[in-house]
């Protein structure tokens, strides 16, 4: 498997994490889905390991099997082959450790922005004290606090995204796995939620798997972007980001100024092109 770094400078993160333990492990994956009259191949066997902190992005055509990869790494889908390991065990079903943003918001309409934000803490029996305290936290980390008595349909797309987000950061996930969150959103929106998480990676430094279809997106936000082949999806390459690179703590406009980004954003669309234009 091919893997290209751009320029040199600070370590890259993976470097540090050579001889550690994965903190998320996908190990032979495939999946086929099969019925009475067909098999479809929806992922050939995959292999990729993700470090404590590491942002992943993964990228490729329409029905190349990103979402299945990350339905199997929430442990919300079963593979048809391989397992997924979380700290170097097997991950199991999904669970606590795993949180998961999806497309779509998934609020609950008669819930308070407060309600749907603590809703896994409920579920867990977390105490009424703490599950206060870490909602508080969690509306002035997405700067919801004006909205916590409001509800879903009284909120823009960005708010009810962030409130999402807060979701699943609220069970404290080691793993935090985003299936085109921000693909619902308006331009205007867009650009703003990926700063947002841009930002929330920076100061939480937990470990994301993220899903995109915007090549500009997975440049910016990610260590590494990965890139996928048409179905069966398969990985095609690997592409680490210098972990120096200066449009880290910019937002994406600023980024698109820098000659290196925009070299990765030309090598990461020509990968994908590629697989959209081969028959």
């Amino acid at each position: 498997m091919n893997t290209t770094v751009i320029k040199t400078g600070a370590p890259m993160r993976e470097a540090d994490m050579n001889d550690a333990t994965p903190k998320m492990e996908i190990r032979g994956v495939s999946k086929t889905y099969t019925t009475r009259k067909s098999e479809t191949y929806a992922l050939e066997t995959t292999d990729l390991s993700i470090g404590t902190g590491e942002f992943v992005t993964i990228v490729g055509p329409s029905g190349c099997g990103k979402s299945t990869l990350m339905m199997i790494a929430a442990g919300l889908e079963e593979p048809s082959t391989g397992e997924i390991l979380v700290d170097g065990s097997p991950a199991g079903p999904a669970g606590p450790k795993r949180s998961v943003v999806f497309q779509r918001f998934a609020l609950f309409p008669s819930e308070t922005v407060a309600q749907n934000i603590g809703f896994g803490l409920s579920v867990a029996h977390v105490s009424k004290v703490e599950r206060t305290e870490r909602i508080k936290e969690q509306l002035t980390l997405m700067g919801l606090e004006q909205f916590r008595n409001s509800y879903p349909k009284e909120l823009s797309g960005g708010m009810q995204q962030r409130v999402a987000i807060a979701r699943a950061l609220i069970v404290r996930p080691e793993i935090l796995l985003m299936d085109e969150p921000f693909a619902a959103l308006d331009a205007q929106t867009r650009t703003v939620m990926q700063e947002e998480v841009s930002r929330l990676h920076r100061r939480m430094q937990s470990t994301v798997f993220f899903i995109t279809h915007s090549v500009e997106e997975a440049v910016y936000l990610a260590d590494r972007v990965v890139v996928m082949s048409k179905r069966p999806g398969r990985i095609k390459k690997e592409i680490s980001i210098p972990h120096d690179a200066p449009w880290r703590t910019g937002d994406i406009e600023d980024a698109m100024t820098y000659g290196d980004f925009n070299e990765l954003r030309k090598e990461i669309w020509d990968l994908v092109r590629e697989e959209i234009t081969t028959h």
